[in-house]
């Protein structure tokens, strides 16, 4: 009779047991925050003052890894002029193809381009908008060349989900792209 009730008490502790570490939580189990699949990078320069427009691409059909590049311009603009600078994302890996410049502008506060020009002189960068936040985004902005020289200029997208502080330390790479610059 005691081992049938040590039994029963403990079955009943197991099955308590159970239950109480199955009990919904009530919280929402979130996806993670993937990097955007970008096989298509365009930068579209527009002189100041003028109707001059240059367009330089990047592509890689397959996304990072995989296959090289199937195109990868070399940027060449005119020295000591002032550029309004728009970027276009895509991802051609879908039908239809997905723009996800619009994905980026949606999530503003979670993305940040950062310009970077090698040497510095080069070519200067001043972003032209904002996220709700007050933070810049770099879907469009102003570039400024100096004198002529040839060096590189380097597209980041930082996808920073939870952490944009205006910086482009937080965060991962969904572009990360070092064009040949030439200014002449």
């Amino acid at each position: 009779m005691r081992m049938n009730r040590k039994l029963t008490w403990m079955l009943l502790a197991g099955m308590t047991m159970a239950f109480v570490q199955c009990k919904d939580s009530g919280e929402a189990v979130e996806p993670d925050d993937e990097n955007e699949l970008i096989t298509s990078v365009t930068l579209k320069f527009t002189e100041q003052g003028t109707s001059n427009v240059s367009t330089f691409s990047f592509k890689d059909p397959d996304g990072d890894g995989g296959n090289a590049a199937t195109k990868f311009d070399t940027i060449s603009l005119k020295p000591n002029k002032t550029y309004t600078l728009a970027i276009e994302l895509l991802d051609e890996s879908k039908t239809p193809v997905n723009d996800i410049t619009k994905e980026v502008e949606k999530e503003s506060d979670e993305h940040l381009f950062v310009y970077t020009a090698t040497p510095g002189a080069l070519l200067t960068y001043s972003y032209g908008d904002k996220d709700k936040n007050n933070y810049p985004i770099g879907l469009t902005g102003s570039a400024v060349t100096g004198a002529a020289g040839d060096g590189k200029l380097k597209v980041q997208l930082r996808h920073q989900p939870g952490a944009k502080n205006g910086t482009p330390t937080p965060g991962s790479d969904d572009v990360n792209l070092d064009f040949i610059l030439k200014v002449k």
